[in-house]
């Protein structure tokens, strides 16, 4: 419409300012439509900050009379643009060559035009489409003039109206307006929008341009050209309302909740439909960046609501997102209460009736009473709400916000919901009856944070075992499960295997051994050491937790240093030490992480004393450079079973590194040791650690651990004759039960038929494949965004769209609420795995145990489709 439009003096564009005021004239109009008429010719007339502000209003249907929002829907995708002549200038400029060297063809006139820039088609000479963003000219200048022209006028607010004084509104404004600036800058917007595709490359029904790094440039952005309908125009999109409106919720909650990046200007202009339902996000313009600490504390709240907890939200929301004046700490009690009110009102009582704005002002109105405000980023947080649910609210007048919101956020925590906990209590209330009896006899007097009580994955439904052989558990019911937990690990070769068995009877038989000295302590310790090729000794001790911590004190014995560093995501035991930074709550850069606490109650100088690296970061190793002279040693799972994963070139970097600065490497293989192959994972790969932790398969099933590795670590733990010199030269590594004759004569036969039988572990490589495959097969035919990684036995299922990256981009990406559920639909389906997002498969388990397994997976995932687990 606006090819015919008038110019607008000095910005060497076309214009409307005219043309608005001219058709008010000619034509019969009401006063709501003039009104709305002027205000689209003001806003044009003022620039691309107030076009802004126009789009933004344009998406609230459930605020504003419809004839403004009719009217200002051209500012989303067609305000004035350039001419052929200037826009040619332009792209040449940026190219600095002609338009013709680069595009075998370039339409001049663009497919839409919004505040900042203006998009064509174009071909380029390898004869891809593409899409050209080209900022217009003098836009960088007017965002500046209104930005300045809007701050002087903030501060004079400021300066003489009391009331509003305690937003602080001059430092908001600086904080928006550094929000603002960038759209003009190309370079910024690329590696935005980048980011954003990578998170979202293999989404089930989400896609976004991909960026030629080649072509971009301060003022010039090129991308693959995607085809869509416009959003505007959904009503021609043959794709059901309700469910684009809640996948366009869904998709702006997932990248705010877990990705920590999200477009910040989700209007109509912006997003794009396929006739499939698919969204198509464009123009990264204004994106909102959230910390992990944010991120957590998003969750965190809003998951407090739906559970009802309205105290805990209340600490939460203030902790992460409020700006407390002193009138909160002076009158807490009335704080809480108020916002209590606040939160129940709109949470509870009226979410048949959410109003996003509404509850804003509210919470708002309580923070004004308190001399207090939102944090800058939680404006941007509520931003991006506004516009979004403001737009799904247009494609589904009757839209359940709260309900999918609530749907959200209870996925992302690793809890189950009323509706599936009942769902559940009823099934498992006639299948395994005595199971849920001997749970709750359980409650009285056994907290069991291990299988019943685990730390951030609960088991609601807990099974009873009454017998366990080969490669299946039998409850006290009569119910038999294939098993995939392997006791968390040990029973490699399955329960009750005979070799095992017929050791531990005659070990049994010859009398339980302990803190005096017996063959079998020596025999599984020389075993050891020949396992491993830089192993020279070996210390016994009760379990992988006791190994490790061993093996970080002589460590720091060895060289009079504390700190140690780690990898995120990698569980080293219950010590303080060794569950830093192990769980899903992350601090800190990506690439620089910081530590955090990984359970209430750990030692802070233990969490202080620790540097976290990302598994993979190469370029991450620099920071042990950094901190050399401070490092006792480098402890990591050289397979780490969360994501399971094998990078050789960074375990390389890493070796050669450690070896270079004299710090001491150790690798946790108390889950891959003799797992994944009989050694281990150095084994597989030919890098040597310092020192070995192992633990689960090398007792045969009873508790065990070990450190083996180089004589002058192990021999920290060993005494010089001289107490005095002891006490000031030498670690205690000590344990009652430490070398104990009976787990070291069932690990004696564990590890025995393994060495006699290499082919086990062949077997076991091909069924992790056979099995992984079939798996997968089950999740796309369904198009459930699935990542199952597998290798070596050892499997980890997320349901994300994500790629296994940096263990906390996996984490993040997880619908939590789907496995745990997953592992209830396994369950019913007689296959037992525990609730985490880890299993293994045991060399008891024949081919047709595996299909059983996945006939039983793709069951459960119908289920759970039927159920709505997913977004679709």
């Amino acid at each position: 419409m606006f090819r015919h439009l008038g110019r607008v003096a000095g910005n060497g564009m076309r214009g409307v300012a005219a043309y608005s005021i001219d058709s008010i004239r000619r034509r019969e109009v009401s006063p709501e439509q003039r009104q709305a008429d002027a205000i689209l010719a003001f806003l044009l007339r003022m620039g691309p900050i107030y076009i802004k502000i126009g789009q933004i209003a344009a998406t609230r249907s459930d605020l504003l009379p419809p004839s403004w929002v009719d009217t200002l829907r051209v500012l989303q995708d067609q305000t004035p643009h350039m001419t052929a002549a200037q826009t040619r200038r332009a792209v040449e400029r940026e190219l600095g060559d002609k338009l013709e060297n680069t595009f075998s063809s370039f339409d001049l006139t663009p497919i839409a035009s919004a505040s900042v820039a203006q998009v064509h088609i174009a071909e380029l000479l390898d004869g891809r489409k593409v899409a050209v963003k080209l900022v217009k000219d003098s836009v960088p200048e007017q965002i500046e003039d209104s930005l300045s022209s809007l701050g002087a006028m903030v501060k004079l607010v400021h300066a003489t109206v009391p009331p509003i004084r305690y937003l602080d509104v001059p430092r908001r404004f600086t904080e928006v307006a550094r929000l603002l600036r960038p759209q003009a800058d190309m370079t910024h917007e690329a590696a935005k929008q980048q980011r954003i595709h990578e998170n979202l490359r293999a989404h089930p029904f989400v896609k976004v341009p991909a960026v030629l790094p080649e072509l971009v440039s301060k003022r010039m952005l090129v991308m693959e050209y995607m085809h869509g309908i416009p959003g505007k125009r959904v009503d021609t999109v043959p794709f059901p309302r309700p469910r684009l409106a809640q996948r366009l919720q869904d998709i702006i909650y997932t990248m705010l909740y877990m990705h920590g990046i999200c477009h910040g200007d989700p209007h109509p202009g912006n997003v794009m439909f396929t006739p499939d339902g698919e969204l198509v996000l464009l123009d990264y313009g204004v994106t909102v960046e959230l910390s992990e600490d944010e991120k957590w504390g998003l969750s965190s709240f809003y998951y407090a609501c739906t559970r009802k907890e309205w105290e805990i939200a209340v600490d939460r929301f203030t902790r992460y997102f409020v700006i407390a004046g002193a009138a909160v700490r002076e009158r807490h009690a009335d704080y809480v209460a108020d916002m209590i009110e606040v939160l129940r009102y709109h949470f509870d009582i009226s979410t048949n009736r959410w109003s996003t704005v509404s509850y804003f002002n509210d919470v708002n109105a309580v923070l004004r009473r308190y001399d207090s405000r939102y944090t800058t980023n939680f404006t941007k947080v509520e931003l991006v709400f506004l516009s979004g649910e403001g737009f799904a609210s247009q494609i589904d007048p009757d839209i359940d916000i709260w309900a999918n919101a609530r749907k959200f956020t209870d996925r992302y925590s690793p809890y189950m919901s009323a509706e599936v906990e009942r769902r559940f209590e009823d099934d498992f209330t006639d299948q395994m009856p005595t199971s849920l009896k001997m749970r709750d006899r359980a409650r009285s007097s056994l907290v069991a944070p291990t299988h019943i009580d685990r730390y951030f994955f609960p088991s609601g439904f807990p099974v009873f075992v009454k017998e366990a052989v080969g490669g299946s558990i039998r409850d006290f019911d009569g119910n038999e499960y294939l098993d995939l937990s392997a006791g968390y690990g040990p029973h490699l070769l399955g329960y009750a295997h005979p070799a095992i068995t017929a050791a531990i009877t005659e070990g049994a038989a010859r009398g339980l051994v302990n803190g005096i000295g017996n063959a079998a302590e020596i025999e599984l310790a020389e075993l050891l050491v020949d396992a491993l090729p830089a192993a020279e000794q070996a210390v016994l001790c009760n379990s992988g937790t006791e190994a490790i911590m061993f093996a970080i004190r002589m460590c720091r014995g060895y060289r009079r240093r504390t700190m140690v560093a780690k990898c995120e995501g990698h569980y080293h035991g219950s010590s303080d030490q060794g569950l830093v930074s192990s769980w899903f709550r992350f601090s800190g850069d990506r690439a620089r992480p910081e530590p955090v606490a990984g359970s209430l109650g750990a030692d802070p100088a233990a969490v202080a004393g620790t540097i976290v690296l990302q598994y993979g970061d190469i370029a991450g190793l620099q920071r042990l450079r950094e901190h050399a002279d401070e490092l006792a040693c480098v402890i990591l799972e050289p397979m780490p079973t969360s994501v399971v994963a094998l990078d050789v070139e960074f375990l390389t970097a890493l070796r050669a590194l450690c070896t270079e600065l004299g710090v001491p490497l150790i690798f946790d293989e108390v889950v891959s040791g003799f797992r994944v192959a009989y050694g281990g994972a150095q084994v597989m790969v030919g890098i040597e650690p310092d020192l070995t932790c192992l633990g689960k398969v090398i007792g045969g099933g009873l508790p065990v651990g070990a450190v083996v590795g180089q004589r002058r670590f192990i021999e920290m733990a060993k005494s010089s004759q001289d107490p005095f010199y002891d006490y000031e030269n030498r670690v205690f590594a000590g344990g009652t039960l430490s070398g104990n004759s009976l787990t070291c004569t069932a690990g004696l036969a564990a590890l025995r038929h393994l060495e006699a039988h290499p082919e086990i572990y062949d077997r076991l490589d091909a069924h992790t494949d056979h099995l992984a495959e079939l798996l997968r097969a089950a999740t796309q035919e369904r198009d459930i965004a699935c990542r199952i990684s597998a290798r070596n036995s050892i499997f980890s299922l997320n349901f994300s769209h994500r790629a296994a990256g940096l263990y906390r981009d996996r984490m993040a990406g997880s619908n939590f609420k789907a496995t745990i559920a997953l592992a209830y639909y396994m369950r019913k389906h007689q296959v037992y795995m525990a609730e985490m997002h880890s299993f293994l498969i045991s060399a008891a388990h024949s081919v047709e145990d595996l299909d059983q397994i996945a006939h039983a997976f793709g069951k459960s995932l119908d289920e759970m489709l039927a159920d709505q687990l997913f977004v679709t």
